[in-house]
């Protein structure tokens, strides 16, 4: 398996290399093939998906996310200055949300990210989650709110468009241009004491810079080793991806709050 990985990711360098132009769809995300075993569950490519220049990386939850990306997708890869798209996508079956896709959501979406649930003024904990362990997220989201009405959820679509956008923004201002990027206008309804609980079905690392946006406290949950085969449930709970280990992520960073 690490050779075929190997072979691959160097077909990916040097295609990018020579600016060639494609769309890579890759399934599973993570654990939740978790009945395959651990040989078939990537936890690194978020992260190679974000290293890779040229490479606009994406995963999605929901059907309406994934083709809004395709379209824009389809318009980058044949634009002057645009590169290719790597879609982490999995098998897993999810509900879908019921919601007509506006403008303002669309653009949101292809930008990264956008407020499934926006936090309340005397927020103290938000979560955000990209790709496949949306179910968990939302469940924790639901009771947590039974307690705090004002907890927020985050859906990212792209960690990698997101921290592009915050880098390119810091570099601007470092030039003395005015510039303010998706993930700081997303996180400035957050208060600035308010701590981000982020959950990726991949290395947390992927995630981990949301808290040095505006300096909010995070707790970083995400695969760190090889699974195992199971069912997906076990799988999310032995890798702390579960609603039990959100939900307790969230009351533990809310408990270290001054």
């Amino acid at each position: 398996y690490d050779p075929f990985i190997k072979r691959g990711l160097d077909a990916m360098n040097y295609a990018l290399y020579q600016d060639s132009r494609f769309m890579v769809v890759a399934t599973p995300s993570g654990v939740t093939l978790a009945p395959e075993g651990g040989a078939h569950q990537s936890i690194v490519t978020p992260l190679i998906g974000m290293g890779l220049p040229n490479l606009a990386t994406y995963e999605p939850a929901f059907v309406d996310e994934l083709a809004v990306i395709m379209r824009w997708g389809f318009e980058y890869m044949q634009a002057p200055d645009g590169g290719s798209v790597y879609l982490r996508l999995s098998t897993r079956s999810l509900a879908q949300p019921p919601r007509p896709m506006t403008a303002e959501l669309a653009r949101a979406i292809v930008d990264g990210g956008y407020w499934m649930r926006a936090p309340g003024p005397a927020c103290r904990v938000a979560i955000a989650y990209t790709g496949a362990v949306a179910p968990e997220a939302q469940a924790a989201l639901l009771r947590l709110a039974e307690h705090d009405a004002s907890v927020g959820l985050l859906a990212i679509t792209s960690a990698d468009r997101l921290y592009q956008g915050w880098s390119s923004a810091q570099a601007a201002r470092r030039r003395g241009d005015q510039a303010r990027s998706h993930v700081e206008a997303l996180l400035n309804q957050l208060p600035s004491d308010a701590a981000l609980v982020t959950v990726i079905d991949g290395h947390p690392a992927a995630l981990g810079w949301l808290g040095s946006v505006h300096r909010n406290p995070l707790h970083a949950l995400g695969t760190i080793r090889f699974g195992e085969s199971s069912d997906i449930p076990d799988a999310l709970a032995k890798h702390g991806l579960g609603t039990d280990s959100i939900v307790a992520a969230a009351r533990e960073a809310c408990a270290n709050q001054p």
